[in-house]
């Protein structure tokens, strides 16, 4: 296989990978969409931040980010709270549902990715995860390939 055939295979099982993520986050909590999923993993990570900022770390646009957030405060699984240093700001936090539903759905990927990756020798799953770990961190560089915050 050429380097041009290996970038269309590429290509191809990503999409099918993200296509399976989709549906299988649909399954796990029908209201909430993957992006739905994406955003409450960032708020616990994070410890909270504004709908702005997950715009930009996402590269989403705000008003999807709008979108998704009114979702997940109709489900009560986020909260608005004032910043305690500007009031002028809100700042989406995790409420203790979100924080259930998000451990669940964790728990639950993990065991599929588990299951699906039992019989890869971990030599394979470590290059694998680095491989992954490399494609993803070339959307966190800038045009002079330094690293920048999303």
């Amino acid at each position: 296989m050429d380097a041009d055939e290996a970038v269309e295979t590429i290509q191809r099982e990503m999409t099918a990978f993200a296509r399976r993520a989709r549906a299988s986050a649909g399954r796990m909590h029908p209201e909430l969409s993957l992006v739905s999923y994406t955003l409450l993993g960032h708020l616990e990570e994070c410890g909270g931040c504004r709908a702005t900022d997950l715009a930009a770390h996402y590269a989403l646009d705000k008003s999807t980010v709008s979108r998704q957030v009114a979702a997940l405060e109709r489900a009560r699984l986020v909260e608005r709270r004032l910043d305690p240093d500007d009031h002028r700001v809100q700042v989406l936090h995790l409420t203790e549902e979100g924080r259930r539903i998000l451990a669940r759905v964790t728990d639950s990927r993990r065991a599929a990715f588990r299951e699906r990756l039992a019989d890869w020798p971990e030599e394979d799953l470590r290059r694998f995860a680095g491989y992954l770990a490399r494609y993803n961190a070339w959307a966190t560089r800038g045009e002079d390939g330094q690293a920048r915050t999303p």
